[in-house]
């Protein structure tokens, strides 16, 4: 069978690895991204075409995939001037590999549906170097339909390809599991700021903890850098300060409360507030280690 055209937005260090892992499976190519040497890099590997607009883009493609930072900037693919919307083939499909507010993903698959395209969220879940070798978690949702007919280049990408049902189910899963993770590092780390201040060990302290049944790889990566002084979860205050504000509207939006997120959430901001939001999540203890009554 002759393999769709791709198209795909997002050349960041995990959008980059996706890309090359598809071109690997040979994949014709139409690419966009701010950075001249992420697509200096797709086309010296050869298939592939820059696009000058997501329209130009979507004309192009039999499925357009975005790896983007926001459902801000996913709208604006869509619906900006020059966006997928206007240039969307009937048939087509765009997947949103990123975290996504669900109440925008389900409108901008309407949209879509209303010109004959379909859409999946499928936000992922392992580092770059699964994207590379094709090992990624996927969480896609929508309906059965679309999703059979992308699943062959899914499960080029993933190891773990789940289906969770319809559309913006994959959005409400990563993040439902953002909010635990999150949370579990957070709290484990102002843990370890309370025991430095208390007199006890930090590393006595995880390895009490770790021998019983709160042990957990985030509690883990926590430890990595109040113990051990190495930051390596590979996920920043920014973001995460932005996944937990997602999933409080997503909450909220459900009219109901979460306020153990809540609590998370004012923690993310109140260390992004302090200048850390570029740093890894763990490194939120230097936060909690500074603050006072």
């Amino acid at each position: 069978m002759t393999k769709p055209v791709i198209g795909f937005i997002g050349l960041g260090l995990m959008g980059s690895n996706m890309v090359e892992n598809l071109q690997t499976h040979g994949y014709e190519m139409v690419v966009m991204a701010r950075k001249q040497d992420a697509l200096d890099a797709v086309m010296a590997r050869g298939n592939a075409r820059i696009a000058a607009t997501p329209k130009e883009m979507a004309e192009a493609c039999d499925i357009v995939m975005l790896c983007v930072t926001t459902s801000e900037v996913v709208e604006s693919l869509i619906y900006g001037d020059n966006g997928i919307l206007a240039g969307i083939k009937a048939g087509a499909t765009v997947i949103d590999f990123g975290t996504s507010i669900p109440a925008s993903t389900r409108k901008i698959g309407a949209d879509l549906a209303a010109k004959g395209a379909g859409m999946i969220d499928a936000p992922l879940g392992r580092t770059p170097a699964h994207a590379k070798d094709g090992l990624l978690n996927i969480m896609a949702a929508g309906d059965q339909a679309t999703y059979d007919k992308v699943k062959p280049v899914l499960d080029d990408q993933g190891e773990n390809v789940f289906h969770l049902g319809a559309l913006g189910a994959g959005h409400v899963t990563k993040l439902i599991n953002n909010f635990m993770g999150m949370t579990t590092v957070t709290a484990m780390s102002q843990a370890f700021a309370v025991a430095d201040r208390a007199g006890v060990d930090r590393e006595q302290l995880f390895d009490i903890m770790s021998a019983g049944p709160s042990n957990s790889p985030f509690m883990g990566f926590a430890k990595k850098y109040a113990v051990d002084n190495v930051s390596d979860l590979g996920f920043s205050l920014n973001n995460a300060n932005k996944d937990l504000g997602y999933f409080l509207k997503m909450v909220e939006d459900m009219g109901t409360r979460a306020e153990i997120a809540e609590g998370t959430s004012n923690n993310l901001q109140a260390a992004v507030d302090a200048g850390m939001g570029d740093g890894n999540v763990p490194e939120i203890f230097d936060y909690f280690m500074t603050l006072n009554s």
